[in-house]
């Protein structure tokens, strides 16, 4: 049934398309997604776009480029531009506008047409294992503004924006790709907070929704979000009255796989009220396609997914990559990451005695372990952009399993008669980052702290430097600051 391949929207492995790929997109398969194994260079990803486009002219390429942690075209190099976070931080929107369409830019000249972007979750909770950086922020009004704002510059660009996680994945402890999250807040509280970015989104104009694999009790006590026809049938399409294309989160992931398989639990997507099946983050082949397929063409078969739903689906699939926007492209660009990130840092406890620093110190790096959202290997940290400015620069970087006995004997020698910098990462989160923290300022108490996630405390060290992200121009903007390069808001 050629409607189930339209609603497929598969990952593969490689720099270039498969022979399957390309089969199957001329045989009626609508989109694709990109991660980061498949992006190297611009001009390659460009390729690898026309190439999917020679098949299809029509194809949906889509990627995860939500800047700062979350990085598809830089994760080898670290983001040039910070995250949500630091945008919401500064809270200037204009700034937030400019760094979406920058991004957007970049996409439309590799051919990329739908960034799953922005992360519309208010970060209520401060534990959020998966969310955090990724947010704008708590405050459901600053998120809804910012959204918008990132909706407006992305699509300004010729992308297609698509808001996640709906119906907000913010207020949770645990993370889907594992388990299911449990969202327990009433409907009124809801619409107050998780909805009200999602409200923002649509009145912009976004053209596209990613569903979170969350059990939003209010709505639906048996079924998390993708699964829910409450949720995105009754919820999303009639109450808020979206018309764009949902798309399902990753589906292979454990919080709707685990109980129904990949292909049930896209099945039962479809029927829910999803257009679009994401899929290859972990199973990349044609043969989880196949699968997919099947079950849909089963579904159908078996009466309990409508035909009707169904084409509808593919409907709304084609719609979006029908979809030909205005946009006027830049005779010159100005980079705007780097401006982002400086203005989105904050330094506490500074006296005037500790910086700036003059002399090449000695960094520590306490490195935790990431969500799988973000790619692993990806650079970040203070030690390397401070070694440019101040030469003679070392650093550790340490990780929980080597601190098992205490820290190595040789962290604080490396340190003597030199500045200690300190650079933790969501450190309210791991006891192991504040026992070392705390262990390190005992003997060196004129120690620099440099906060690269969600800052918790910033009564810590001598002086206390807060990037609001970990992005590699994050790094570069502390570094500028820690050396007096330039001046930080305090």
């Amino acid at each position: 049934m050629r409607l189930a391949d339209t609603v497929l929207f598969p990952g593969f492995l490689g720099t270039t398309p498969p022979d399957w790929l390309r089969r199957r997109l001329g045989d009626g398969l609508a989109g694709a997604v990109l991660f980061s194994r498949n992006v190297d260079t611009p001009s390659q990803l460009a390729e690898l776009t026309a190439a999917l486009r020679a098949e299809n002219p029509d194809v949906v390429v889509g990627i995860d480029e939500e800047a700062g942690e979350v990085t598809r075209l830089e994760a080898r190099t670290g983001s040039s531009r910070p995250g949500n976070y630091a945008l919401g931080v500064v809270d200037d929107e204009a700034l937030t506008e400019a760094v979406a369409r920058d991004v957007g830019w970049d996409l439309a000249a590799a051919g990329v047409t739908i960034d799953f972007a922005p992360a519309a979750d208010v970060n209520s909770n401060a534990d959020n294992p998966v969310i955090g950086l990724r947010s704008f922020g708590a405050d459901p009004e600053l998120v809804a503004r910012h959204t918008a704002a990132w909706v407006r510059g992305l699509q300004s660009a010729g992308v297609a924006a698509c808001a996640k996680h709906f119906p907000g994945h913010g207020d949770t402890a645990v993370d889907s790709h594992y388990s299911v999250p449990v969202v327990g807040a009433s409907r009124e509280d809801l619409d107050a907070v998780e909805l009200r970015p999602f409200r923002a989104a649509i009145a912009e104009g976004v053209r596209s929704i990613m569903t979170g694999h969350l059990l939003v009790s209010a709505y639906d006590r048996e079924s998390p979000a993708t699964l829910s026809p409450h949720i995105l049938t009754e919820l999303l399409r009639r109450e808020l009255g979206f018309e764009g294309m949902i798309i399902t989160d990753g589906i292979e992931m454990a919080a709707v796989s685990g109980p129904f398989g990949i292909g049930g639990a896209s099945a039962r997507a479809v029927a829910a009220g999803a257009d679009a099946i994401c899929v290859g983050g972990e199973h990349a082949d044609e043969a989880i396609v196949e699968l997919i397929r099947d079950a849909i063409v089963d579904a159908v078969f078996e009466g309990w997914l409508p035909e009707e739903r169904l084409a509808d689906a593919a409907a709304r699939v084609l719609a979006l990559a029908a979809w030909r926007p205005a946009r006027v492209a830049p005779l010159t660009r100005e980079p705007v990451g780097l401006a982002a990130a400086r203005r989105a840092i904050r330094v506490s406890r500074d006296d005037g005695s500790v910086l700036p620093i003059v002399v090449a110190p000695h960094v520590v790096e306490l490195s935790p372990e990431m969500n799988l959202a973000i790619d692993k290997g990806m650079p970040w940290g203070v030690g390397e952009p401070l070694g440019k400015l101040l030469p003679g620069t070392t650093v550790t970087r340490l990780h929980e399993p080597e601190l098992a006995d205490g820290l190595p004997a040789d962290v604080l020698t490396q340190a003597v008669d030199r500045p200690l910098v300190i650079v933790v990462r969501d450190a309210h989160r791991h006891a192991w980052q504040m026992d070392a923290l705390a262990h390190l300022l005992a003997r060196r108490p004129d120690g620099i702290v440099v906060e690269m996630g969600l800052p918790g405390r910033t009564d810590l060290g001598a002086v206390h430097v807060a990037t609001h992200g970990a992005a590699r121009v994050c790094g570069q903007a502390a570094a500028e600051t820690l050396t007096g390069q330039v001046a930080a808001f305090s």
